[in-house]
């Protein structure tokens, strides 16, 4: 069977992209974890437009390996710098769907949005655009690339908590 027949339409991708930042806000973390390929990166670039991510510095750009560290970092019982936990929450526009290749089962999504972290008395707001490249596996949708560009990506930041 061709990816075509199985292709998802925008509003599968839509929900997939909604429901990532979801897991995130509900600290969900393994289940967020599961959406990624085994080769994913996560990417938050360090400069406004930059176009690569390995001759540049950058905020972030983790492998799935990565990831699973930084999840257990946050899960753990000695990790003092999350007694209590940081939370966070997600506002976002409707992803759109900026391309589609239904023949590789390869889709490219969209989406502004704005995101408050938490912890105490503290809150940090950040705002910007998330892209995500997905990718058809094993029948279901999973995250190659999800890149966020922050609005003020050059300046000075504290401790980036969890997961934008």
């Amino acid at each position: 069977m061709s990816a075509t027949v199985n292709a998802p339409s925008d509003e599968a991708l839509s929900r997939f992209v909604t429901r990532e930042a979801r897991l995130i806000d509900e600290q969900r973390f393994d289940e967020w974890l599961d959406m990624f390929t085994p080769d994913a990166r996560y990417w938050m670039p360090l400069e406004y437009g930059q176009t690569d991510p390995i001759l540049h510095n950058n905020l972030f750009y983790d492998d799935l390996v990565l990831l699973r560290i930084r999840v257990e970092r946050l899960k753990g019982n000695k990790t003092y710098s999350q007694k209590p936990k940081s939370r966070c929450h997600h506002v976002m526009q409707a992803p759109s769907v900026e391309s589609r290749d239904d023949e590789t089962g390869t889709y490219e999504t969209w989406t502004p949005f704005h995101y408050l972290e938490t912890r105490m008395d503290e809150q940090v707001l950040f705002a910007g655009w998330s892209r995500h490249t997905l990718v058809l596996r094993d029948g279901g949708l999973k995250i190659k690339l999800k890149r966020v560009d922050l609005v003020n990506c050059d300046s000075a930041f504290g401790n980036i908590q969890l997961f934008m």
